[in-house]
């Protein structure tokens, strides 16, 4: 049964439109459990009806012609219920009903399934048989699993219009939007044009060549093209980036010069390989590895490495590309857009951006941020394939994209558009204002960062410094661990750059859910194993070397900050200050004037949020970091669609939590700070100024936007909307209750799209 159901349901994916899939369906369910008939009844959008859509074995005539209320027959019951009715003799039910056009009436074994996507009914499967019979649990299953299947593909075709024609009145009259995450801010209104892979990785075949020279000559040759055409689409954003931003593109060519992942592949020709199935085996290889990584910002860079091997593949197969038509008002969409497809669209005919896949910190949002162009990431039901050419609205700001617009809409939103541009002009003459609230207390607005690109954009964000460096890029850049001189000058520019605002770097976190390429972990369950402080203290020589280069290069400059990630008890805390005055002192008698740096530990565990106080009185600072700690807290994976709605960091458990880790830090003395997605939303971020948070780190394109936030309130007023918000038992009375005050302090342009 399940091979069957597997073939069932890749020919469904493989099907052009829903008419030809609900076909298959019934056919093919209906040959593979033996039954007289398989029917599928959809609802239709927005009411309690359901309409025959396919039939296989009921009279073909009825398709589209009966229709019934939830309240109606046994396929209404099943609607009604939201659960499988398995029945041995149909006609004796009492909410059996006849439908003369079917011709039914010879059936009696009836079951029926619902077809659920995210929480919503699509529909009703339906099979029966001529002989009185229960259908048994292998049956039910099997429907089950295929009605699951399903749904992603029927609500696929309702949100791009396939079932308009059963609609009582017309679609283009009522807008229709589909739901993601918030990527760069903005709205934007255009039309579609689809972003695709020039070649699939996935589909390259393995073979042997008795060539390796040529099969190496050829690879090296495609290389090299693929990095010319990284190199000039860097060129065509000049214009529209600092230099600063437009060095990750030439990362990306060095990589496709000495990087680690040619050199795979070069090893797979040698060992008699043909090129492309090298190429495509180690790309993958490398993708999965930062795929399976926690940390957000390093997990996206599995795509960026995926199109830098399409694009080798792409030279490899052949000299010929495909160039699109952009119209002059695009908007961008693609199952997982990359920095390369963003950068080939003309800067001043892009409007909007939309991903199926990925998040507010992959590398296509923070381009989107840096070029002004709204974006909506992690569309789970975006169904690309259906939208070329269509006139969509992009809403960043919330993370919506609106595929149908009615007039009155579309000009609202051109309304909002104009005063969203108005809006940001004003708060960036603002930026470099001291972040003071309405009573003085100042609160310092840092920028989170983990690319020498960004220190620019940060500096001129107008920030007081870096609240949180990642410094586990340097490591997964190279092959090799970096040695201690190559850590040193690394570091050593975000200090100099931002001196004498203190900056703060995070010593290493990798291991378990993100490996190093050269250093694999494999674990059973990463997200609670080997990672963070538990790996670099098993291994000190990784962990002092990277303590001396961090030493080394605030020697001198007296604004470097030390944060230890992944601490979950005192002990791993003692033992890495010993480690880090060990460090010290070795330096020290090797004649550098080192002066012990402040040290902080970042609460993201649970456990850490109950030992604040003890954490506390042996470092300077705690930094919150609200991300991990939200998903410990509430056990949700906030990347995984089927519980991302699960994720709330305004839940009343996040909320306690955050009071008890900073009233712990209060207690000893130390001030906290919060690093995490939190500190850049306007609703949040006033909460933790209510609860006594003593500073923000955000990225540069949220900063202004904070730092309006700060002036516009006193700290009693935030304080009595903290102590508010910890009597909502709910998050979403918790967000009500903040946008509200943003509103009436005049910000409501930090709610929605706007200016105010």
């Amino acid at each position: 049964m399940l091979g069957i159901l597997r073939r069932i349901v890749q020919d469904v994916n493989d099907a052009a439109d829903l008419t030809e899939a609900l076909q298959l369906v019934v056919t093919q369910t209906r040959r593979a459990l033996a039954v007289d008939v398989c029917s599928i009844y959809l609802r239709l959008p927005g009411q309690d009806t359901l309409v025959l859509m396919a039939t296989e074995g009921l009279n073909p005539d009825a398709v589209y012609r009966v229709r019934l209320d939830f309240t109606e027959g046994l396929v209404g019951l099943v609607a009604q219920r939201a659960e499988p009715v398995n029945l041995d003799d149909a006609p004796a039910h009492r909410r059996y009903k006849y439908f003369p056009e079917t011709g039914e009436e010879r059936y009696h074994a009836f079951l029926g399934v619902p077809v659920i996507h995210h929480r919503q009914l699509q529909g009703v499967l339906v099979v029966q048989q001529r002989e009185h019979r229960r259908f048994d649990d292998e049956h039910v299953a099997f429907l089950l699993t295929l009605a699951a299947q399903l749904a992603a593909a029927i609500g696929h075709a309702e949100m791009s219009g396939e079932i308009r024609a059963l609609r009582e009145a017309k679609l283009s009259e009522e807008p229709r939007f589909l739901s993601g995450v918030p990527g760069a801010n903005g709205v934007g209104i255009g039309e579609v044009v689809v972003a695709y892979s020039p070649s699939d990785l996935d589909a390259v075949p393995e073979r042997d060549s008795d060539d390796p020279e040529g099969e190496l000559a050829r690879l090296d040759a495609a290389a090299q093209a693929a990095r010319a055409d990284l190199i000039a689409l860097k060129d065509t954003l000049g214009a529209h980036l600092p230099e600063d931003e437009r060095a990750l593109f030439d990362a990306y060519a060095m990589i496709l010069q000495d990087g680690a992942l040619l050199e795979q592949a070069r090893v797979r020709i040698r060992e008699g390989q043909w090129a492309e199935g090298a190429l495509a085996q180690t790309v993958r290889e490398h993708a999965r590895r930062f795929a399976s990584m926690e940390d957000e910002y390093l997990r996206e860079r599995a795509t960026d490495i995926r199109d830098l091997g399409r694009r080798v593949l792409a030279h490899l197969q052949s000299d010929v590309r495909d160039h699109h038509e952009y119209p002059a008002r695009t908007v961008l969409i693609g199952e997982e857009l990359t920095a390369a497809q963003l950068a080939e669209v003309p800067t001043e005919r892009l409007v909007g951006l939309v991903s199926a896949h990925g998040s507010g910190s992959s590398h296509v949002a923070i381009l989107a941020r840096a070029l002004g162009v709204p974006a909506t990431m992690g569309v789970a039901d975006l169904p690309v394939g259906r939208l070329e050419g269509r006139e969509v609205v992009v809403d960043g700001y919330v993370g919506r994209v609106y595929i149908r617009l009615n007039p009155q809409l579309k000009s609202e939103f051109e309304r909002l558009a104009t005063e969203e541009r108005q809006l940001d002009e004003g708060l960036r003459k603002e930026a470099y204002q001291p972040a003071a609230m309405k009573d003085g207390r100042e609160v310092p607005v840092y920028a989170n960062t983990g690319l020498l690109s960004d220190i620019s954009p940060s500096l001129r964000s107008g920030a007081d410094g870096i609240g949180l460096y990642r410094t586990e890029v340097p490591f997964m850049a190279r092959d090799r661990f970096p040695g201690e001189e190559a850590q040193r000058q690394i570091y050593h520019q975000v200090l100099s750059a931002f001196a004498p605002r203190p900056v703060t770097l995070r010593t290493l976190d990798v291991g378990g859910d993100k490996p190093l390429p050269y250093f694999p972990v494999h674990e059973d369950n990463p997200f609670l194993g080997w990672r963070g402080i538990r790996l670099t203290l098993d291994h000190p020589e990784i962990f002092v070397t990277q303590l001396r280069g961090m030493l080394l290069a605030g020697e001198g400059l007296g604004n470097l900050r030390v944060l230890l990630p992944m601490v979950s008890s005192v002990s791993e805390l003692t033992e890495s200050l010993a480690l880090l005055e060990r460090a010290r002192n070795e330096l020290s008698e090797e004649g550098h004037d080192i002066v012990m740096p402040q040290v902080g530990v970042m609460v993201e565990v649970p456990s850490a949020v109950y030992l604040a106080g003890a954490m506390a009185r042996h470092v300077d600072f705690l930094s919150i970091g609200s991300n991990d700690l939200i998903q410990y807290l509430l056990a949700v994976d906030r990347n995984n669609p089927r519980v991302a709605g699960l994720y709330h960091a305004l839940h009343p458990a996040v909320l306690r939590a955050l009071v008890q880790a900073v009233e712990g830090a209060h207690g000893a003395g130390k001030p906290v700070s919060v690093c995490g997605e939190m500190a850049g939303d306007p609703a949040s971020a006033l909460l933790l100024l209510g609860m006594g948070v003593d500073s923000l780190s955000v990225s540069a394109a949220m900063l202004p936007r904070i730092k309006w936030v700060v002036r516009s309130f006193s700290d009693a007023q935030a304080r009595a909307l903290a102590e508010e918000a910890l009597r909502r038992e709910e998050p979403a009375a918790v967000r009500a209750l903040l946008n509200e005050a943003l509103i009436g302090a005049g910000l409501g342009g930090l709610v929605r799209a706007g200016k105010t």
